[in-house]
């Protein structure tokens, strides 16, 4: 079959089970677009499989059933926006084998697989996949419920301790809490709820295994962690870690010139964003897509999703009852992302503007300002790019002064993302150095 054939299969079983159910869809949304009347008969798809191309306005109704944009459709064409909106990996029905149950690999093995297998989340696709419980081994001790909150609760504190000490230190732990929660799948029964919560625990352990094998400088590393992490999240139907992952993933591929892609994964986590009920979650997964968009260059996107940020943050519940993961988005968190976007549009004024009001934001006791102490990596990377705002509009005392607190903040945390932050810095601050200011700065970082 080709490659349409097998992804127009996929659309049919999980949209309804019958070409009719899909194409009743597809019509439905043809109709509510503006476009008319659209004949919902099975040959109709059996054309589309053998080669003939769908219509324009038939494209954009499938599309808008998808959540796929419409520049998509424009831009890449039939089938190209469809390979990308139904990826390789989605294809092999409900994955038998989550990267959970499979044998252990040491830290770092290569793994063969398609970059963004699941970037065709957006919309929901990822959430039509109904959740399939690992199966349990037939012998082994019974765990239950307490075995999940107990590794819960473990990474929860790796999330804290790579913000306080970093990444360097940090890898190891997730990798190794990761093999411990495959073995238990591999080796012991559950109930369905437990072998779903601990399926999405292994995921969480992969995309922290992710996130600081990058954030430790292995960025190829992090790329393999990551979509076993998204794998094992689309399986367990957690939609908490799925969109957690999903904007962990795209930080990586905004910040390796991968800007398009990142934007693409945002898209795709907006969908199980949506399912957590979480106002917070959607602010921070715009707030990234701004800087996805800012990267590519892209301005008029980039501020439509930083617009999206600041309103659906408008709706956040207080910080202490959301979502365990997203203890360290608040208000200041946002503008601190919108500064870092005007600053990569060639906008430093505007950049120093959100990144005071990070600071100044609300009240400290409501938990809105952002709060560098608790998070010393975030802010020293912030610093730097505050620095190099100053710079751009030829402040290089203040530049100088927001230098060193960077690099006060960086003090003990083990991160070459950091690091490599302040390097950039002072390679910039050098052709100032005719500055007495900037000379002290350069001899004292030496």
């Amino acid at each position: 079959m080709s490659e349409v054939g097998d992804r127009l299969d996929y659309l049919v079983a999980h949209h309804g089970g019958k070409a009719e159910a899909l194409l009743k869809r597809i019509a439905s949304r043809h109709q509510r677009l503006g476009f008319g009347n659209l004949a919902a008969n099975k040959q109709k798809l059996h054309r589309w499989k053998t080669g003939t191309q769908p219509d324009r306005h038939t494209q954009l109704a499938l599309a808008h059933l998808l959540n796929v944009p419409r520049h998509d459709v424009v831009d890449l064409g039939w089938p190209t926006w469809l390979n990308r909106a139904v990826p390789e990996a989605l294809l092999a029905p409900h994955r038998a084998t989550p990267t959970a149950l499979k044998a252990p690999r040491k830290a770092g093995e290569t793994v063969e697989r398609r970059r963004f297998m699941i970037s065709a989340a957006a919309g929901g696709m990822a959430l039509a996949l109904a959740p399939v419980a690992p199966a349990t081994a037939s012998t082994g001790q019974r765990v239950g419920d307490d075995l999940a909150t107990l590794h819960e609760q473990r990474l929860i504190a790796l999330r804290h301790l790579d913000d306080k000490v970093g990444s360097g230190h940090v890898y190891n732990a997730a990798v190794n809490e990761f093999d411990m929660i495959a073995e238990a799948l591999r080796t012991t029964s559950y109930n369905e709820a437990t072998g779903q919560r601990l399926l999405a625990a292994a995921a969480d352990a992969q995309r922290a295994a992710g996130w600081t094998a990058y954030d430790s400088g292995y960025p190829d590393r992090a790329e393999e962690h990551f979509a076993d992490a998204a794998e094992d999240a689309l399986t367990s139907g957690d939609s908490e870690v799925l969109a957690t992952t999903l904007s962990f993933w795209a930080i990586k591929l905004y910040s390796t010139r991968s800007p398009q892609e990142a934007a693409s994964l945002l898209e795709a986590a907006k969908a199980p964003g949506r399912t957590t009920g979480s106002a917070r979650m959607l602010a921070m997964l715009h707030a990234r897509a701004c800087r996805a968009h800012a990267r590519a260059g892209d301005r008029r996107a980039s501020d439509r999703e930083a617009n999206a940020a600041l309103d659906a943050y408008t709706h956040a519940i207080p910080l202490a009852e959301d979502l365990p993961s997203l203890y360290w988005v608040n208000l200041g968190e946002i503008y601190q992302l919108l500064g870092s976007s005007a600053l990569n549009l060639g906008h430093p004024g505007r950049a120093l503007d959100h990144f005071q009001q990070a600071a100044a934001v609300g009240f400290a006791e409501l938990q809105e300002n952002y709060d560098g102490d608790s998070f010393p990596r975030g802010a020293a990377i912030y610093e730097a790019r505050a620095a190099e705002a100053h710079l751009e509009l030829d402040a290089v005392e203040q530049a100088v002064a927001v230098a060193h607190l960077a690099v006060e903040h960086m003090g003990g945390v083990n991160s070459a993302r950091g690091s490599t932050a302040l390097a950039d810095l002072r390679t910039k601050l050098r052709a100032h150095r005719n500055v007495p200011d900037v000379r002290d700065f350069l001899d004292f970082t030496a």
